[in-house]
Formats: structure tokens, sequence, C-alpha cells
């Protein structure tokens, strides 16, 4: 097993689980039991995640905590929209907490938190769901190839 530190370029292996503050689990691989597979700088992660990554080895298990400034970002108040309720269907009808997708003009989809409703107006947020937390980084190092 090649025993070489991660660094940019490198192809890197790993499991990993993003907990909030308060010990719940936001998102793991090890529940779909498939490992995160990327080339370190090619975007997949933010620098502030790989950089938490530098230096580490095959079998290497760490945890790190990400302000939000390092994690996903504050939330952005240009990232708050509202929406006529006489814009949804009755089978997408908005509740507060729920996570609806916007189709954008170039045709992707766009997920958005129902925040609010307040008579007719439905505030959605397109925010990140983890903006404004406080995250821990949970990692295993299964393998870094060149």
């Amino acid at each position: 097993m090649s025993r070489l530190p991660i660094e940019d370029g490198r192809e890197v292996v790993m499991h990993f689980t993003i907990k909030l503050s308060d010990g719940s689990v936001a998102d793991s691989t090890k529940m779909s039991g498939k490992p995160a597979k990327f080339r370190m700088g090619d975007g997949s992660l933010t620098e502030n995640f790989e950089a938490c990554l530098i230096g580490l080895r095959a079998g290497s298990k760490r945890e790190f905590t990400l302000e939000p400034k390092d994690a996903f970002g504050e939330p952005n108040p240009d990232n708050f929209y509202y929406v006529d309720s006489s814009k949804f269907s009755d089978e997408t009808k908005p509740e507060v907490g729920a996570i609806l997708a916007f189709t954008q003009p170039d045709g992707t989809e766009l997920p958005g938190i129902v925040r609010k409703i307040n008579g007719p107006t439905v505030t959605i947020d397109f925010n990140h769901p983890l903006a404004g937390q406080t995250v821990i980084f949970d990692v295993e190092i299964i393998s870094v190839e060149p």
C-alpha cells in the first residue's frame, strides 16, 4: 500500500462524515458505504476542507471543527427569495422546512428551503443548508495515489 501524503493533484479516496455541533450527522459517505473519490484541487472540496487533509496518509483518521466561514459560509441575505404562494401547485404546497427544487433559466435545478410563510408570501432560502453552521469534518483516508 502506498504511503504518499495527501497534496495538491493527488487522487484521494476517503470516507467522511459531516456533523453539526450538536453531534447530529448532516452527511456521511458511510451511510451509502461508498467512499468519496476526488483529486485534490479539482474543486470537489473547498480550500478549507482540503487544507485539513494536506499531509494525511492512507489509514489516517482525523476530526476537524470548522467555523461557518471555513465550511459552508454565512447565509447570504441575497439568497432569500420571496415567492407568491399562487406560484405553487397543490402537489408542491410549501411548508416551513420543506426543501423544494426550483428550475433555473438554464434548466438546472436548485434546492431551496421554505423558511417562512407570511400570508401569500413564501420565503425561500437558497443558501447552502449548512450555511452559518459550525461543522465537524470527520475523515478516514483509504488511499492516496499520485
